[in-house]
């Protein structure tokens, strides 16, 4: 189960539906869980409440203060949860459910442990990242786009991309 279909969240879905997991995720914009369909997830939900019990491993993508708490009654006894998502507040979660859950709790700041296999995924074609780009904007664009603004062209993808060269 993948909590926050952004963009960390669907990279996150497309490395595991690469090592052939069967990938859950949880979001609150339409959008974005429109996206995670076309990449091929095995189900959305729009919210927690709708959530099965329990799953085998919790990544959580969001800036939600009480998603690791919450991750870790979702995930199975012996499982594991992902923190990378960040908070502006700090998040609580009780060291007796860890402990009794006999889980796993890694928090990862950055992905250079696993660098040199994402770049062979992406330079095989097994993940690819486009669908996450909704446009590509030359430099004289970034002020409206930092605005909230989108070109009329733009895909649902959540991330732009500058590209200097482009007019």
């Amino acid at each position: 189960m993948i909590v926050g279909p952004g963009t960390i969240g669907l990279l996150a879905a497309q490395f595991a539906l690469v090592a052939g997991l069967e990938v859950h995720v949880v979001g609150e914009e339409d959008t974005s869980l429109q996206l995670a369909v076309s990449l091929g997830l095995h189900r959305v939900y729009h919210d927690i409440e709708d959530l099965p019990s329990t799953f085998d491993a919790v990544i959580d993508a969001t800036n939600d203060a009480g998603i690791p708490a919450a991750s870790i009654r979702w995930v199975e006894p012996g499982g594991r949860v992902v923190l990378v998502g960040l908070s502006g507040q700090p998040s609580l979660v009780d060291s007796r459910q860890i402990v009794l859950g006999d889980l796993t709790l890694i928090g990862i700041l950055g992905g250079s442990a696993g660098i040199s296999e994402a770049i062979a995924a992406y330079a095989e074609g097994r993940v690819v990242p486009d669908a996450l780009v909704s446009e590509v904007v030359g430099l004289e664009q970034v002020g409206d786009r930092l605005a909230g603004e989108r070109g009329s062209s733009a895909g649902i993808g959540p991330k732009v991309h500058v590209d200097p060269r482009f007019v």
